[in-house]
């Protein structure tokens, strides 16, 4: 697929004589075209950019769209703006299927061209117009994929789970017997002028609804959907959970999942989102506990400051364990009074104590406390639980409540 919008990039190059590249809606970049020039201007900062890092800055960004580019029908010219780091003017042709842009092409603007109506960029658009065909039927068919995906992480035991497993199988055609991981990302939401811009004059109620980012701008990504929760997931997350399906070169390499965790995590809307992992594996089979394990992962990186913002179900320790223990059940008897929001600094000085083997000094040292006063908090503490911190068991009950309470 990346190979055809290459050969329509160049083709848009041929046409009007200067590099091009092509960008999505959120300015990701998806090809670019030859540059063979002489001139090393045209390879200017902003362009260069956009090919080595895949992205424009925020800056540019605003400079562009500051120019009407995602309501635009034709070619838009933009003046420089070194302020904002575009030290050469750009000519704009928006990417847009029925009513819809999808994308953009930039050409470095010419600034002795005649004016009026320049019939390259009239033939430069019809190839815009071809690509945002393929754009917006590559939206759709990440959309359908994405409704498969739901169906089968949602849909209960039995024949209705092999149902759904069975269409998304169909869906994904030959990559459904490839090696997957299950990415969850909680806490995501969408810019508050992404859905605007997607539906504005749209009379395609598949573009209209579309809230996420689409299939190719996260990399690997063979689905993605949102999921509801099925029980509390620590604090409430300001949508239901992202649900990416990513497909990898082996079981041993999870960068595409780490990736595509990342690329959904800066474009948040919201701050404090975080992603978890699922064990990868191969096929379908294992949805559902890959979806279990992605969800964990996502819950220990919202608990565990140094797990975050992106965990993987394979480091994250004692966390795997209390995975068993269900969303939001109560705390043992014993250690809710520590649990109480009065308590809340007995029961941090007990969680470390713990996380430093029972050490003194090294307890004090971490929470900037005089010894004597760890020795009085942890007094208060045995008198609190019941328990005694010299047993083992105890110590490990304690250790294990405070840890499951931070999911």
């Amino acid at each position: 697929m990346r190979g055809d919008y290459e050969e329509l990039v160049d083709e848009v190059s041929a046409l009007v004589g200067a590099p091009a590249t092509l960008e999505d809606r959120d300015f990701r970049l998806i090809a670019f075209g030859a540059h063979d020039s002489e001139d090393d201007g045209a390879m200017d900062p902003v362009r260069t950019r956009s090919i080595l890092t895949r992205r424009s800055t925020t800056e540019v960004r605003s400079w562009f769209e500051r120019f009407g580019i995602a309501r635009a029908t034709g070619p838009v010219r933009i003046p420089a703006a070194p302020s904002a780091g575009v030290f050469r003017g750009r000519i704009c042709l928006p990417v847009r299927h029925r009513g819809i842009v999808h994308g953009y092409v930039w050409l470095l603007d010419d600034s002795d061209a005649a004016p009026g109506p320049d019939p390259r960029l009239i033939a430069a658009m019809e190839v815009c117009d071809r690509i945002g065909d393929r754009l917006a039927a590559e939206s759709r068919a990440g959309a359908d994929v994405g409704r498969e995906l739901r169906a089968a992480l949602t849909a209960g035991p039995g024949e209705r789970r092999e149902t759904a497993r069975g269409a998304l199988r169909a869906a994904l055609g030959p990559d459904a017997d490839e090696v997957h991981a299950l990415v969850c990302v909680l806490g995501w939401t969408a810019a508050p002028d992404a859905s605007a811009s997607a539906s504005a004059g749209s009379d395609d109620p598949t573009d209209g609804e579309r809230e996420l980012p689409g299939i190719r701008t996260t990399p690997g990504a063979a689905a993605l959907c949102r999921v509801p929760s099925p029980g509390p997931l620590g604090p409430v997350p300001a949508a239901e959970p992202l649900a990416v399906l990513v497909r990898l070169r082996s079981a041993q390499h999870l960068s595409p999942a780490r990736t595509a965790a990342a690329r959904l995590l800066e474009t948040s809307a919201a701050p404090g989102a975080v992603a978890g992992i699922g064990e990868p594996a191969r096929g379908l089979a294992g949805l559902s506990d890959a979806w279990l394990q992605a969800t964990t992962a996502a819950r220990a990186a919202r608990a565990q400051p140094r797990l975050a913002p992106v965990a993987d179900w394979a480091g994250l320790g004692p966390y795997r364990m209390l995975a068993a223990i269900p969303p939001g059940a109560a705390p043992d008897p014993a250690v809710r009074p520590l649990l109480e929001p009065s308590h809340r600094e007995l029961a941090r000085t007990a969680e470390v104590y713990l996380d430093c083997a029972g050490q003194a000094g090294r307890t004090a040292a971490a929470l900037a406390i005089h010894r004597q006063t760890l020795y009085y908090r942890l007094s208060r503490i045995e008198q609190l639980t019941g328990l005694d911190l010299d047993e083992g068991e105890d110590r490990l009950l304690l250790h294990m409540a405070l840890k499951a309470a931070r999911l």
